[in-house]
């Protein structure tokens, strides 16, 4: 009964609503320890009858077993999304996940990089070399544009238009987008085209594929993440760093500069503006400096003697 199901919800993602297949991994495994806990604990229940307190049984076992409340809302969230599933495709009377909230969240900020660190990453590439050239185009079209890694390799030279400004991205299910592009990323891109990678023998389905590894063939995650962590330690950075980052501070560093909320939602590809949201905790710090600096009561603004009226 349980693998009809599951098997139906995992068509359902991939094919309705293209999610990558680390994602639709993710959401079967979340659905598969459901089964196994209702297994193991003697409640051999279908999943159209599972219920409220099946559900809270569960959650306090994830409990338990030591799981972060991070790991339990990204489960929870796995179990709702079958739910809802089986409540459109399966005629499903009762969605026993309804009224279940997750655990609360701290959100996390993100590290950021500041811009004499940016830099100072972007002057640690050896530009003499075909390696190097390659890096320091794809750390700026990663800072230029606010790519995610993923993106980042999969970025294709027909999606580039380089001559207005923009590139397209294939972003989260397979979702396009129209992203813009700054000056340095197309100087450094364009160098690297055309005087390292027009001198590579492309391997078979990596013809459009712009960054490439010196045999010609696709980049994995884990290179450009060790990249940029040699590129830190020589820099001085002290931080601790990942591809990530860059979109982090390219994010920060256009709120900072006061860009308008829904054009960097746009622009990540974020498909809730509570996502973007999370950027703006660096203007915390700044107007709280404002009221230590200027509110007659903080005790340090100094304020000229006022008249009162009568």
């Amino acid at each position: 009964m349980w693998q009809s199901y599951i098997n139906a919800f995992k068509n359902y993602l991939k094919l309705e609503r293209s999610l990558a297949e680390n994602s639709v991994e993710a959401y079967l495994r979340d659905v598969e320890k459901l089964r196994e806990y209702l297994d193991l604990s003697g409640q051999s229940t279908p999943p159209a009858q599972v219920s409220e307190d099946q559900l809270f049984q569960y959650l306090g076992y994830l409990t338990e077993m030591g799981l972060s409340a991070q790991s339990q809302a990204r489960m929870l969230s796995g179990l709702k999304a079958f739910y809802k599933f089986l409540l459109l495709e399966n005629g499903l009377q009762h969605d026993p996940t309804q009224l279940i909230e997750g655990p609360k969240l701290s959100r996390k900020l993100p590290d950021t990089l500041s811009y004499p660190e940016i830099e100072a990453i972007l002057s640690a590439v050896d530009l003499s070399t075909p390696g190097g050239t390659r890096d320091r185009a794809m750390l700026e079209v990663l800072y230029g544009s606010g790519l995610r890694v993923s993106e980042l390799l999969d970025l294709r030279l027909t999606n580039c238009y380089f001559e207005v400004g923009f590139i397209r991205v294939v972003g989260k299910g397979n979702k396009m987008r129209l992203v813009p592009i700054g000056k340095d990323a197309v100087k450094f891109t364009t160098i690297y085209v055309e005087q390292v990678r027009s001198h590579l023998e492309v391997q078979k389905d990596a013809e459009d594929v712009i960054f490439l590894n010196l045999r010609g063939g696709t980049l994995s995650r884990v290179s450009v993440f060790k990249t940029i962590k040699k590129l830190a330690l020589e820099a001085g950075v002290k931080k601790t760093i990942s591809p990530h980052t860059f979109r982090h501070s390219f994010a920060t560093h256009l709120i900072e500069g006061g860009a308008d909320l829904r054009a960097v939602q746009q622009m990540l590809g974020h498909e809730s503006i509570t996502t973007t949201e999370i950027y703006t905790h660096l203007d915390r710090d700044y107007l709280k400096q404002i009221v230590t600096d200027f509110h007659p009561r903080s005790g340090k603004a100094a304020f000229p003697n006022r008249r009162t009226g009568s």
